[in-house]
Formats: structure tokens, sequence, C-alpha cells
């Protein structure tokens, strides 16, 4: 039961109860500390606070060693020479001398995260507001150079910078064409799966920028409609299924000084990735991490900007798959680099010479480090979190480059997010647990306390004034000896004399992990206490396949996608089964994406177990679906034809017996509203009753207007009805 030391405490019928309402409306909104950037000087970082209505906001600089900040620049003093309104802040970037602010304003976005936007750069000296390239539109990206003299940005698929004391625009590439070639920006799928939006990088010492060219002209192209007028338009991009072609890559440096690009040397073969590009402290030598198609093969290689030349300093291979990290530092000396990889079942880190020679690998055990914090280069030290203390928290620890006086510098239980400074001497600690809301605290790099910036006091409080949900971490062993992490949300006075149906979340994809220990107040953890509150238990639990495990418990499921996550699902709603205050035939599963997917294939294999299912953008058929992320787990559908047959839940539509509830936008970029089609062909097909839900023109996330609420309300009413 949720409660909170020094709060009055109410008695459970003078409580109140969850409400729908209470899912959208702000009763529960959790605070947090955001848009840091942290100064040159450790001692100080800045945040974008929101002060007002209507967008009001200001950039405020904060003292670390006190509370007093210091307000930078207020939005209702930004007012561009073409307009008497001012800009709203969506976000800024400082100059390396902090001299200067890049603000971007109203922007819009395009997929999943890439956007385009209004950018303007603010001088803090002579208080002069500078459009970037005025009368041209939105822009993608804009990047201030190193000194702040000139921002480089990306206008109709093509690359450019501008010098900010002259005006000057000057076109780096000219190319680019929709559906054609993109400079600078990643095409959708890299965007998507190898998670970055901006493709190109300044050097240290800005003199050059390194960008990435895709040829998509190779790539077919996907369209859907997009319903409003008279006749539809229809949004066509491409996108590469499995099995299909990918586009050409191209890294190209583009010398400031002479204006001529040099394309970097990546190999003669055309069907590869390059996941990651990065400067090292040479400013004339880039980092290049190359990967086969099947990414189970990744050559690191640094390249001459000046021949274009590259050469291989390390290579790893894996039998499943490779997970492309952010974590690799070269370091000032100029002769090593820090890097962490798998290669021996867990994320460690590995220190290297340059010329690829492991000097020793740093962290050792059977857990692994999911992300480098800081680090500090003159104290030979590192800042790590990961999962050592548990699987289902993540632990701030410090170590040293020679792999001692490990430190574990985080307390509290639960899961820790670590925003450190760049000097690697304060960090802000976000913490929380699965009954204690977001806590957000100042440390210095010992760890110790100095400040408390957000407590959460006011959601404290009010959730003290509501009858909450039990939520109790648990486990739930399958095939006798795999332990699984599980979550169980019971009723408010819960009575184990009393038999309660079960309603299953589950998002179960490779290296994900839905069962932490972390304080959850989204709309998806809301419905879930808003459910408990009447009357179902709420049950989730990680199947093989997951993350934080190491990879023989993730890469089981190579090749065999939905083959080990639905048997564990099923296993566990048989276990719930055998518990005395379940009802045994009320057990229903839902889940969204990856969940959807989950969801559609653990009522048809498990259907003397599953009531009901909802599946929210399911993945029906892996054929269906982007290059890089299914080839990664499932090879081409040339090369594993079997694996793609029996992991389609499209083939066995046919086993559905319990209700089934199918959901989908019809303008989903990621997951196409054809897998819920080619699916629902197949229920008529076999004569199979269901129901269905399509938002019109609503992408993945189903957002925009009334449609999120809408979707909650249908999502109930089926589970009432039905479970």
């Amino acid at each position: 039961m949720l409660f909170f030391l020094n709060l009055p405490l109410l008695k459970a019928q003078e409580k109140k109860s969850i409400s729908f309402d209470n899912i959208f409306d702000g009763t529960f909104k959790q605070e947090s500390v955001q848009k840091v950037n942290w100064m040159k000087d450790g001692r100080y970082y800045s945040a974008l606070k929101h002060v007002g209505e209507n967008g009001t906001s200001e950039i405020r600089k904060y003292d670390i060693l006190n509370e007093k900040y210091e307000t930078l620049v207020k939005s209702n003093d930004l007012i561009p020479k073409d307009s008497t309104n001012p800009i709203q802040i969506n976000d800024y970037q400082f100059s390396s001398d902090e001299h200067k602010l890049l603000l971007k304003t109203d922007v819009i976005h395009i997929w999943r995260r890439t956007t385009r936007a209004y950018y303007y750069v603010y001088d803090l000296q002579s208080q002069k507001l500078t459009r970037v390239s005025p009368g041209n539109g939105r822009l993608s990206e804009a990047t201030l150079s190193p000194d702040g003299d000139m921002v480089a940005y990306v206008r109709d698929n093509n690359l450019y910078y501008m010098n900010l004391d002259t005006g000057k625009q000057t076109q780096i590439t000219t190319d680019g064409a929709k559906n054609k070639i993109i400079n600078g920006l990643p095409d959708w799928v890299y965007e998507e799966e190898f998670d970055f939006f901006k493709a190109f990088k300044w050097s240290p010492d800005g003199k050059r920028i390194v960008f990435y060219r895709f040829d998509e002209r190779r790539v077919p192209e996907y369209q859907f409609p997009e319903y409003g007028g008279t006749y539809p338009s229809a949004v066509k991009y491409k996108y590469p299924k499995a099995g299909y072609p990918n586009s050409i890559v191209k890294i190209g440096v583009y010398d400031l000084g002479n204006g001529s690009t040099k394309w970097m040397d990546i190999g003669q073969n055309t069907d590869q990735y390059i996941p990651r590009v990065n400067w090292t402290q040479n400013p004339e030598v880039l980092a290049i991490r190359r990967m086969n198609r099947l990414q189970n093969h990744q050559d690191l290689m640094l390249g001459d900007v000046i021949t274009g030349k590259t050469h291989i300093i390390k290579t790893e291979t894996n039998k499943a798959w490779i997970d492309v990290n952010d974590d690799l530092t070269f370091l000032n000396n100029g002769k090593e680099f820090l890097y962490v990889s798998e290669e021996d079942g867990y994320n460690h880190i590995y220190l290297y010479k340059m010329d690829g020679t492991v000097i020793r690998k740093i962290t050792k055990g059977d857990w692994s480090v999911t992300n480098i914090a800081g680090i500090n280069q003159k104290k030979k030290t590192i800042y790590y979190l990961s999962t050592e203390n548990s699987h289902i928290q993540r632990q701030l620890y410090s170590i040293r480059f020679n792999g001692e006086h490990k430190r574990q510098l985080t307390t509290k239980q639960g899961v820790h997010n670590i925003d450190m400074s760049p000097d690697a001497k304060y960090y802000l600690d976000y913490a929380s647990n699965l009954h204690s809301a977001l806590e957000v605290t100042l440390h210095d790099a010992s760890g110790k306390q100095l400040r408390m910036l957000e407590d959460n006091s006011g959601l404290k409080k009010t959730l003290s004034e509501y009858n909450m949900p039990d939520k109790e971490l648990t486990t739930v062993t399958v095939d006798d000896s795999v332990k699984l992490n599980a979550y169980m949300i019971k009723p408010p006075n819960f009575n184990p004399n009393k038999k309660y149906p079960v309603l299953f979340t589950v998002y179960g994809g490779p290296g994900s992990q839905s069962v932490m220990d972390h304080f959850g107040t989204g709309m998806t953890d809301l419905w879930h206490d808003y459910l408990a509150t009447k009357g179902y238990i709420i049950f989730c639990v990680d199947n093989r396949g997951t993350g934080g495990r190491g990879q023989a418990f993730e890469k089981i499921v190579y090749k065999n996608l939905g083959h080990y996550e639905v048997h564990d699902q099923i296993a566990a709603a048989k276990y719930l089964q055998t518990l005395p205050y379940v009802e045994a035939n009320r057990i229903g599963i839902w889940g969204w994406s990856y969940g959807g997917y989950m969801s559609t294939f653990s009522l048809e294999r498990g259907n003397d177990v599953f009531k009901m299912a909802i599946a929210v953008a399911p993945v029906t058929s892996w054929r269906y679906y982007d290059t890089i992320y299914t080839e990664r787990y499932m090879q081409t559908p040339q090369l594993n034809p079997k694996g793609y047959e029996e992991s389609a839940p499209l083939n066995y539509a046919n086993q559905i017996k319990g209700k089934y509830l199918l959901v989908q936008g019809t303008g989903d970029d990621n997951v196409h509203f054809e897998n819920s089609v080619m699916l629902v062909n197949q229920l008529i097909k076999y004569d199979i009753p269901f129901q269905t839900m399509y938002f019109p023109n609503r992408n993945h996330s189903i957002y925009g207007g009334n449609s999120r609420r809408y979707l909650f309300e249908l999502l109930s009413r089926f589970v009432f009805k039905n479970l």
C-alpha cells in the first residue's frame, strides 16, 4: 500500500478512489527537473523552467552550492524583428563559450524523433536575437559550432551552415531530394532502430562537419492514405521491410576552409550499416562503426579525414546479434579509449589502446553495465549504472581505470537515472522505486547529497488521500528452473479469500524491461490502477528475451521470435490459476506494439488459458516490419523462412477462441496498418469473432485530440464486458 512518512494517514474508507478522469486530468502528475544543461564551470547548471501559461518560460542558471539562480533569458523578452509575439522556447543549447544560446521553437514532428522547427540564436551579452536561415521555413537539427560563430542545419534534405556574424549561408550538399537522397538526417529505419536523429557533427575544432548521406532510391516506397479532404492524400516514404534493400550510406567530411567534401572509405559492400560515427580527440581522425546486415559482426575503424582512408582497430562478433551503444570515449591523452561491450556475456567496460589492443577489462561479474554516466580523466575514475544490485534496479557506482576502488554511490532502493556534469564533479540523481515517487537530488562525485531539487511532495500528499492499489514485486518460475521477474497490482482492500480476474500487461520484446523497481504515473500506469480499483488484478512478467540479465537470457529468442516469450506468458498464467485468490477462467492479456504481437500470439497459443486479449498496433508478421529491427533477431526471410512462418500470429488466427479486440491507427508509420488488415482477413477466413477499432490518421502512439481518452474508454469497456 502506498503511504509516506510525515503525512496524515487516512483510514481506507475515508480515502478517495481513482476515477477514469484521473488518468488524464493531471491529478497524479509527477514533477521533475527538465531540459538541464551543465555549464562549463561545473559549479553551475541551467534548466528550462515553465513559469506561466501559454508556454511562458525562462532559462535559469543555478548555483550548485546554494539555491540561488540567475534568469538568463525570459521567453516574453524574445520578440523577433518580424513579429510582435514572443517565441516559445521548446529546447535550447549553449555555445561552448556560453555567450550564445540556440533556441528551438514552433516544433512539428516528422517521425518519432525527427522534427522541423524555427531556430534563433540569442547573444547573452548584446541581447541580440538572430533568426537562423531567415525566410526559409522550418529547419532540422540546427547545431552551433564549438566557438558559437556558426550554426549548421538541414533544410530540404541538404546540409547548410550559417555565419552568425555576417548572416551568410553556405550550402554544403546539393543533391538532397525527398524519397531519394538525404544529407545530414537519418532515413526512417536508422532513426527508428539506431536511435539517432541528427546525422552530422561538428569537429572539435569547428573546422569540419562529418555527415551521413542516405541514398534511398533502391528502397521500396510505402504509402498510406491521409484522410480529411474529399479525396485522401497519400503519405509516401521509403521503408525497407525484412529482406528488402536498405539505403546506401556514405560518410562525408566537409572542410569549411576549402569548401570540399572528402568521402570516407567504409568498404565496397553497400549492404551494411554504419550505426555510429564519432570524432576522436584528434580533429582529423574519425571513429566509424560498421556492421554487416545481420548485425552480428562489427568493425571499429579509425579514419583519416584528410585522405579518407580507414583501418580496422577492433572487430567484434556474436552468434546472435550485437547491440549498438553510445559508451565509446576517446581519452584526452590520445592514446586510449573506453568502450562497453557484451563480449563475455554481460555488458562491461574495457580500456583499449588506440590500436585496439585490450589493456584491461575494468568491470567484471554476472551483471551488466547499463551505461556510463561520467568520466573523470584526471582522477582516472568512471561513473556507471549497472544491474549488480538487482536486475530490476539501477544503481550508480564509481571505479578506477585500473579496476580498483569500486564504490556504490547511490543507496536508495530502486531505479536511478544520472545526469553528470562534464567534469564529473557533480550529478543529478533522478530516483524512484515502486512505492516512492520521483525525487531529484544534487550530489557531489563522492555521492554526498548537496540538495533536494524536487521531492514531489504535492504528489505524495495526493497519493496519501487516495485508496491506492497495492503493487508488489514477485517472481515466477517456469520450466522448473527459469525464474522470471514479475509484478502484481492488487485491488485496494484486497481480500485473499476472494477470487479476482487477472489482466496481464505485456511488452516482452528483446532487451526491454517492463518489471522495474520504479514509480510510474503515466497514462497506462494510471489505467492499470483504475482497473485494480474496479476489482481486477494486473499482472506483468518479463519473459525470456527481455533485458537486464545478460545475453544468455536475452538471446535465446534468436531466429525464433515469439516462441519462448509466449511460452513464458502462458506458463505464468497457468501458475496464477493455482493461486487461491485468482479466478482461473478469467485471465486476459493486453499489449501495445511488440506487446500487441505478444497478446495476439498468447491468445492463439494459450487459448485454454487466456479468455480475452487486446492488441494495440501489433506486428502480425515479421515480413511486414523493418530490416534493422527484424533481421537483428530473425536474420532475413531468405535465410530463415521457417522462423518467419512460425513466428507470425497471422498464421495462427484460426486458433483464437477467446474474445479479441484489435486496435490501430491508420497513419501508423512504424507498425503499418497492413498488419491489422491482413490479420482481419485471416479472422474472416476462419470465421473467428472479433472486435476492431481504427483511429483515422493516428500514428503508432494514437495521439491527437480526444484519441487517448477514447482509446482507454474503449479498452475499459472491453475489459469490463469480457473479463
